[in-house]
């Protein structure tokens, strides 16, 4: 389980395929001290489990289904990964519950500048937009999120100049890939809803 408070950005320096997944190898000089084998770590909102450690630099693999539907298979060594390690039972809960699971891949689609701030427009898949609310919570890769506007295939968020300089949002560009987490509360819901019928 996350937050969605991005932790460090991690430099893909390698990527090495295995039988149709990849092994990643991404540098965290600020996780040098805290991480070990077996712990779960948010990449760009995807959740992956250490495998091995060296120095600064440590190790997972991307399985060829999460390759598929999230957009890790579109980064390239050298690119900046937002990270997250799991939150501990004593961590603030600054952003909203997170799992790691991503529900599909969303495509910006332009942004302009705003009194303080920079709205984002993003394309969601089909069948996304309805877990979503008005001044709710989303994640996007990795990043806890509170919703600005929302129609049935577009999303708006406002993004202040620290969380931008913070994560991966300052490079973000139209048509960018974004990988998309919706509030597992909506999830929930719809499930108990469903089942009462």
């Amino acid at each position: 389980m996350f937050t969605g408070l991005v932790e460090t950005q991690g430099l893909l320096e390698a990527i090495k395929p295995e039988r149709g997944n990849r092994r990643l190898l991404v540098k965290a000089p600020f996780f040098r001290d805290g991480l070990a084998i077996g712990d779960s770590i948010a990449h760009d909102g995807v959740c992956l489990t250490v495998e091995a450690i060296q120095g600064d630099v440590f190790e997972v693999v991307a399985v060829a289904e999460t390759l598929q539907v999230t957009t890790l298979g579109d980064r390239k060594p050298g690119d900046l990964l937002n990270l997250e390690r799991a939150m501990l039972p004593h961590t603030r809960m600054g952003g909203h519950w997170v799992q790691g699971h991503v529900d599909g891949v969303a495509s910006v689609v332009s942004s302009r500048s705003r009194e303080g701030s920079t709205e984002w427009i993003l394309r969601l898949p089909a069948g996304l937009s309805k877990y979503c609310i008005d001044r709710g919570s989303i994640c996007l890769d990795g990043i806890s999120l509170t919703l600005g506007s929302v129609s049935a295939s577009r999303i708006s968020v406002n993004i202040i100049p620290h969380t931008a300089s913070a994560t991966t949002i300052s490079r973000w560009r139209a048509g960018r890939r974004v990988n998309v987490e919706v509030d597992v509360l909506a999830k929930y819901v719809e499930k108990l809803l469903k089942d009462k019928k």
